[in-house]
């Protein structure tokens, strides 16, 4: 179910006052841990907001040790998501402007949170997530994290070194009036990037993190059920992010001549990429655009793009050939360009005065014609592009 607004009131703070920094500490059965973690995050901050998930182990009684510790307690374990949403909203209520998460397990070391403190200082309106270290991790996180990784690529173009890492700093302002999707693991894949969507930047800040052997360690991840939920959302946001996100900035981007500027000097003219790369990058972008897989143009592209190591912004705005008005071009070229190719010469122009035979003949001249012309379009942009760069442009060697 989506969650509720976890943003009412956050911008009744003055727009110049510092930072108001809180930390958040979801947690689910981790009785052997959590005591370690509060006592290490209060040696630096009073200001702590503990989650219980509905523990069913001694979760609770080992934090009963602490007084005047600010705890939200679920009778019933309703998922990460939740558990960091509630955060969110007790931390606008007492009227924090930022909120740094960090995980129950222990994996995260509470001496990195100044770090974080001066981040919110120097960028209040950036969403910073820890960086870690995955070279003692398990191989199945680090599968985990590169996947991830990809997936956020896809959604936002940022390239990002780990985007798994629960170790975080939130500015709550950025999350007015947004309704999540998700209320487990998958709502701090989801946050990130609906965020990106919103304008926030998101950047990496290095951490330290322990991974304790694999006897000592405690995850509540289920890989089966939990896997399939994020498949579904990066299938969401993905599809999101190809139909409306990418093509809305592009789009938006060539009416400001500052973003047009940085494109042509980050992906035309940068000499770190050779002419025949960014050549190949335009037309297999026009190819793209072109062929006859209506819908799935970019979700086969893209993935192709990264896999022969494409220059992908390129091939992006090559593949923008297929948008309106020239959608409609497009499908009438590959019709004829088909038709002629297959010798149908006695075709009614009106589609309801088609047989049957007719429209399969017209659906196997549209796929063929669109074919063809992908290839001549894509080859043709290939060369002229290549002469171009040629003619200006000396990348280094």
């Amino acid at each position: 179910m989506p969650q509720e607004k976890i943003l009412e009131d956050s911008q009744s703070r003055p727009a110049h006052s510092p930072p108001q920094v809180c930390v958040i500490i979801p947690v689910f059965n981790n009785e052997a841990s959590i005591q370690m973690v509060v006592r290490g995050v209060l040696e630096l901050t009073k200001d702590l907001i503990v989650v219980n998930d509905g523990s069913t182990d001694g979760t609770l009684s080992q934090l009963s040790c602490f007084q005047n510790l600010k705890i939200i307690s679920f009778p019933h374990n309703k998922g990460k998501g939740a558990a960091l949403a509630a955060g969110f909203q007790e931390a606008i209520a007492i009227g924090y402007t930022h909120v740094v998460t960090i995980d129950a397990d222990g994996q995260h070391f509470a001496d990195d949170l100044p770090i974080f403190f001066n981040a919110a200082n120097e960028a209040p309106d950036t969403l910073f997530i820890g960086s870690r270290n995955l070279s003692s991790a398990p191989s199945k996180s680090n599968f985990g994290n590169r996947f991830s990784n990809f997936w956020f690529w896809v959604e936002t173009g940022l390239s990002l070194t780990d985007t798994q890492s629960g170790y975080r700093l939130y500015p709550l302002t950025p999350l007015s009036g947004l309704r999540f999707l998700s209320n487990k693991y998958e709502f701090e894949i989801e946050v990130p990037v609906r965020l990106n969507w919103r304008g926030v930047p998101v950047k990496n800040i290095p951490v330290k993190v322990y991974y304790p052997p694999p006897n000592e360690r405690v995850s509540h991840f289920r890989p089966f059920r939990d896997f399939f939920r994020i498949s579904i959302l990066n299938t969401g946001l993905t599809l999101t992010a190809i139909f409306w996100i990418h093509p809305k900035r592009f789009f938006l981007a060539l009416f400001q001549k500052q973003q047009r500027q940085l494109f042509w000097k980050k992906y035309v003219v940068a000499d770190h990429e050779s002419n025949t790369l960014k050549a190949a990058s335009i037309g297999f972008g026009v190819f793209m655009g072109i062929f006859p897989v209506w819908g799935f143009q970019l979700a086969i592209g893209i993935p192709l793009a990264v896999f022969f190591k494409l220059n992908k912004a390129l091939f992006l705005l090559a593949a923008n050939i297929s948008f309106f008005p020239m959608t409609p071009v497009i499908w009438a070229l590959s019709l004829f360009t088909g038709k002629f190719i297959l010798g149908y010469n006695d075709w009614h122009l009106a589609p309801q005065h088609w047989h049957l035979q007719e429209f399969t003949e017209a659906g196997a001249a549209f796929f063929l014609g669109g074919a063809v012309l992908a290839f001549v379009a894509g080859l043709l942009f290939f060369l002229l592009t290549f002469v171009l760069l040629a003619g200006f442009r000396k990348p280094k060697t």
